[in-house]
C-alpha cells in the first residue's frame, strides 16, 4: 500500500522487474508501490466518484428534513456537503431551489427517502451531484496522488521516524490541494451568491479581481487549512497505524477490503471530532461572507476566524464549538471508508495488472 507496503509486494516487484529485464523486454514503468502516478489518479477518481454515489443521497434527505423543521428564508444560506466537499446554498425566496424544496411531510429518513422518490424519482436523490464532480474529483485526484507519492519518497528520507511519513505527508498534500482548489471554491461559491450561470464564470473572476485583487481568490484559505490540515495529518497516521495493526491481529500480509474500509471509518471519525471545532468555525465564516455578498457588501466586512470562534464561545459555551457532532460522525465515517477502501481496491487492481504484464514476457521466454 502507500506506505506500508507489504515485504512479499516490494520483492516480487524487484524480482519481476529484474525477470522482464533479462527477458529483453521493456519493464513496465511502475513505481516502487507497483503502480504509476496516472493509475494512482485513476483509483482516486474512481474513489471519489463512488463517495458521491454513496453519500450524496444521505445528505440530500438530510436537508430536505432540516428544510421542513427550520424554514429557509430568503438571503439566508445553508451548508450542503456530501462527504467529499462543502457547498453554499443561498435562498432567494423562502425554499426555492427543487432539490431542497420538500412538498408534503416527511416522518422520518426511511420516510423521506421513500417519498422523494415516489414523487420526484430516483434521480432526485443525486440531484447536488454535478456540482461536487466538477470540483471535489479533480481535488481528490491532486490529494491523494501527492500523498501517495510524498509518502513513498518521506518513508525513504526519515529513516527511524519512517513510521511518521503518513502524517507529514498527509499535511502536506492537504496543502497542495486545498491552495490549487480554493480559487475555484470561492468562484463558485460567488456564481451560488449572484445566481450567475457558468457561462458568467469568467465575468465573476473579473469583477472579484477588480474589486478586491488576485489574492481575494484565495480568501478563506487560512480557516480552510485549519480545518483540513490536522484532520489530515491524523486521518492517515491513524489509517496507517490501524491497518498494519488489523493486518498484524489478522495475519494477512496484504490489507483486505474490510480492513481498509474499518480503518478508514475509524481514522476518519477520530479525525473528524478533533478537528469540528475548526469545521464550525469555517462554516460560519462561509455563511456569513455569502450573506454579505447577498446585501451587496464587500467580503472584507467579514469576521475574522479568531473573532468567529470568540463569538460562538461568548454565545454557546465551549459546546458550540462542537456544534453537529452527530451528523458529522455520521457523513464523515461512511465518506472516508468508501474513499479509502475504493482508493485502495483501484491500486490492488493495477497493481496485480502490472505485475501480469511483466510475468508474460518471461513466460514466452521460457516456453
Amino acid at each position: 500500500m502507500c506506505c506500508t507496503e507489504s515485504p512479499n509486494i516490494y520483492t516480487g516487484n524487484v524480482m519481476l522487474g529484474i525477470m522482464s529485464g533479462h527477458s529483453g523486454q521493456s519493464p513496465v514503468p511502475v513505481e516502487s508501490n507497483g503502480i504509476t502516478p496516472f493509475q494512482q489518479m485513476v483509483a482516486s477518481c474512481s474513489g471519489a466518484l463512488l463517495t458521491s454515489l454513496f453519500v450524496t443521497p444521505l445528505d440530500v434527505v438530510k436537508i430536505r428534513l432540516q428544510a421542513q423543521k427550520s424554514p429557509l428564508f430568503k438571503g439566508k444560506c445553508f451548508v450542503y456537503c456530501n462527504g467529499l466537499m462543502d457547498h453554499i446554498c443561498v435562498c432567494t425566496n423562502g425554499n426555492s431551489k427543487a432539490w431542497y424544496k420538500a412538498p408534503g411531510h416527511f416522518n422520518s429518513t426511511l420516510d423521506a427517502f421513500i417519498k422523494i422518490v415516489r414523487r420526484e424519482g430516483v434521480k432526485s436523490l443525486w440531484s447536488g451531484l454535478p456540482p461536487t464532480l466538477v470540483m471535489a474529483v479533480p481535488a481528490t485526484v491532486i490529494y491523494f496522488t501527492c500523498y501517495d507519492q510524498l509518502c513513498a519518497a518521506l518513508k525513504v528520507r526519515m529513516g527511524s521516524h519512517a513510521d511518521e511519513a503518513p502524517l507529514l505527508a498527509g499535511a502536506l498534500a492537504r496543502v497542495g490541494s486545498v491552495t490549487v482548489i480554493s480559487p475555484l471554491e470561492l468562484i463558485r461559491t460567488k456564481l451560488q451568491a449572484q445566481r450567475q450561470s457558468y457561462r458568467e464564470l469568467s465575468e465573476v473572476i473579473r469583477s472579484a479581481v477588480q474589486a478586491e485583487g488576485w489574492q481575494s481568490l484565495w480568501r478563506g484559505w487560512g480557516p480552510t487549512l485549519l480545518r483540513d490540515v490536522p484532520f489530515s495529518a491524523m486521518y492517515w497516521y491513524n489509517y496507517e497505524k490501524g491497518k498494519a495493526w488489523l493486518c498484524e491481529h489478522y495475519h494477512t500480509r496484504e490489507p483486505t477490503f474490510a480492513i481498509t474500509f474499518l480503518s478508514g471509518a475509524v481514522s476518519g471519525s477520530i479525525a473528524s471530532i478533533v478537528t469540528l471545532p475548526f469545521d464550525v468555525v469555517k462554516t460560519r465564516r462561509q455563511v456569513e461572507i455569502v450573506e454579505l455578498q447577498e446585501m451587496n457588501l464587500s467580503s472584507r466586512a467579514s469576521s475574522s476566524t479568531l473573532t468567529v470562534m470568540s463569538r460562538i464561545v461568548a454565545e454557546n459555551g465551549i459546546g458550540g464549538l462542537f456544534a453537529g457532532f452527530l451528523p458529522r460522525l455520521i457523513k464523515v465515517a461512511p465518506a472516508c471508508a468508501i474513499m479509502i477502501s475504493s482508493y485502495e481496491f483501484g491500486k490492488a487492481f493495477f497493481r496485480k495488472h502490472n505485475q501480469e504484464r511483466l510475468l508474460v514476457p518471461q513466460q514466452t521466454s521460457n516456453t
